[in-house]
């Protein structure tokens, strides 16, 4: 199956649990994001992939007006009754995809995209899409987990986040990003990584991970090598993994 329709079906089903989820809705990296960027209130800014709508709405006090788009219909309108029951009226909704978005050239001064390219099949062309949206020194504020750079630790993440979610396309090494941004016309202004904890239960949950697909993940978690399960820091408790830890990186990129 496409990885698109994938991403919509998964999302479009889980849509409301990523509303509500803790780890989207009150992350500390939403707060660095904000502070990261350079805004005086006049700007125009487009949230890629906006999921529940958690980064518009914390830019839409901020800023002239925010665009948020998604690729999913029903994370679109989660998003909507989200952001305007916060009381935002200067946040438009449009359904679009990050790889081929549906903006003229220098429609943006900046583009925001929290936790969602490693689900982008072509991430790539969804950097070349940002840098074709914004306009000249405009800014692109990044937020994705990563993996470290160690091969072993890479296939482990990877693994566990495609059993987690069939429309996990790809976690990318920090110097892969680095490299993808600087190849595409960024120049990186800004960079910070923070550890990332995840509860084992909560995280099957939203995906509404079934019983015996849980199973086979703890079975495999539990069966990795012990650098991997010190390297995540695999909390397990009667044979049931408890909790492990991830990383992610924010990145703030210039357009040249």
């Amino acid at each position: 199956m496409d990885i698109k329709k994938d991403v919509q079906k998964q999302f479009g089903k889980s849509a409301d649990s990523y509303v509500s989820s803790p780890i989207h809705k009150k992350g500390n990296d939403l707060l660095k994001l904000l502070e990261m960027a350079t805004m005086t209130g006049d700007e125009e800014l487009l949230d890629v992939a906006t999921g529940g709508g958690h980064t518009a709405n914390a830019f839409a006090n901020s800023v002239k007006i925010v665009t948020a788009m998604d690729l999913t219909p029903e994370m679109l309108k989660a998003a909507e009754r989200f952001i305007l029951g916060n009381g935002h009226q200067n946040v438009v909704f449009k359904l679009g995809d990050a790889e081929n978005m549906p903006f003229s050239d220098w429609s943006f001064d900046i583009v925001t995209c929290r936790i969602a390219p490693h689900h982008f099949p072509d991430v790539d062309k969804f950097v070349k899409e940002v840098h074709r949206v914004l306009k000249p020194s405009g800014q692109f504020l990044l937020d994705d987990n990563v993996v470290p750079e160690e091969d072993d630790y890479d296939v482990f993440y990877n693994t566990i986040e495609k059993q987690r979610d069939y429309s996990h396309f790809r976690a990318w090494k920090k110097s892969e990003w680095l490299k993808m941004l600087e190849m595409n016309g960024f120049e990186i202004s800004e960079m910070h990584r923070f550890d990332k904890s995840f509860q084992f239960e909560p995280w099957c949950n939203r995906m509404n991970l079934p019983e015996r697909e849980k199973d086979k993940l703890t079975e495999y978690i539990l069966k990795a090598p012990q650098k991997v399960k010190e390297k995540f820091k695999v909390s397990i408790v009667d044979d049931h993994v408890n909790s492990f830890q991830g990383e992610a990186v924010l990145l703030k990129a210039v357009k040249r």
